[in-house]
């Protein structure tokens, strides 16, 4: 019983902190797939275009 005790109140806490890494990743994910939409939309625009004119 006092050993269960002393371990509790030897655990320490770990707060969760944000991941650097993690973070870079997303955002890196979303930059690259907001170029490719946006390569895309340039893409159909362009070949609309041409297809009127």
């Amino acid at each position: 019983m006092r050993r269960e005790a002393a371990a509790k109140a030897d655990d320490r806490t770990q707060r969760p902190r944000s991941d650097v890494l993690s973070m870079t990743r997303l955002a890196t994910i979303g930059i690259v797939m907001l170029a490719w939409i946006a390569g895309l939309v340039w893409s159909v625009m362009a070949f609309m275009d041409w297809l009127v004119s």
